[in-house]
């Protein structure tokens, strides 16, 4: 868990970060920015960075769970939710099931749905099946197969041996079983009926998440604002330049929205 300390009274940000990555990985560029109005904590998802490990199969409802008790271990109150991809699922499964926890949400790169289509689906099947082959593998080839996919550094002191080393510290079978979760998220049935202020940052050079659906999560929550970077789904990392500065305004523009009793 990351917290840094805003200003007297400035609101909770709870920032919780994409699949395959940490919290420290997915928010690092935008610690400092975000610290200068709000509080903020960061946390590691289940099977993700230094997160939960279960023998539990991964489901991104316990991660909302994991976030609500965190929130109330905090003290913090009800906490604007920033999500990011399938962080934000998990807001929006925080809101469904904690919603005394939310305050309001800020929706990035993430949508109401991802795997729709055939090819979709087959791929979430792949994963599916990837996933219950390593919770049959030992740890040993299991660590050994993701240094081949993830690869080994040997310069400490670069951005790169840090990358590597945050990836290294995943659960591959959870995060395998959290892919397969992804694909089976749906929120279309009840995402129009979220009732606390929300922002949608679209990613609208997005290969993973169409910005079509970041826009369709948009209009599906009443009183949405859409708040559009030009850059691709890992834009919190490569073009923090642009992503960030959006984030805060998105995050303003929830703040400034929310009811007394909420704040």
């Amino acid at each position: 868990m990351r917290e840094v300390t805003g200003p007297p009274g400035a609101p909770t940000l709870l920032l919780l970060h994409g699949w395959t990555a940490s919290a420290d990985l997915n928010w690092f560029p935008a610690f400092e920015q975000l610290g200068r109005s709000f509080s903020v904590v960061a946390m590691d998802h289940r099977g993700h960075g230094r997160g939960i490990r279960s023998r539990r199969r991964f489901r991104l409802a316990d991660c909302a769970h994991d976030a609500a008790v965190l929130l109330a271990h905090l003290r913090t109150g009800p906490a604007i939710v920033v999500g990011y991809s399938m962080g934000g699922t998990v807001a929006q499964l925080l809101w469904r099931n904690h919603p005394q926890a939310v305050s309001g949400l800020v929706l990035c790169a993430t949508a109401r749905t991802f795997a729709v289509s055939a090819p979709e689906r087959a791929g979430a099947a792949a994963i599916a099946s990837l996933a219950v082959a390593s919770r049959a593998t030992p740890g040993i080839a299991r660590r050994a197969l993701a240094e081949r996919v993830i690869g080994t550094r040997t310069d400490r002191r670069s951005i790169d041996a840090w990358v590597t080393n945050e990836m290294h510290r995943n659960d591959w079978t959870s995060v395998l079983e959290a892919g397969n979760a992804l694909g089976r998220f749906d929120s279309r049935s009840w995402i129009g009926s979220v009732d606390v202020p929300t922002a949608v940052v679209a990613t609208m050079g997005d290969r993973l998440v169409s910005p079509a659906r970041q826009i369709a999560l948009a209009r599906s929550v009443p009183g949405a604002t859409l708040h559009p970077v030009q850059a691709d789904h890992s834009a919190c990392v490569t073009a923090p330049d642009r992503f960030v500065p959006v984030l805060l305004q998105a995050a303003r523009s929830v703040a400034a929205r929310m009811s007394p009793s909420r704040a």
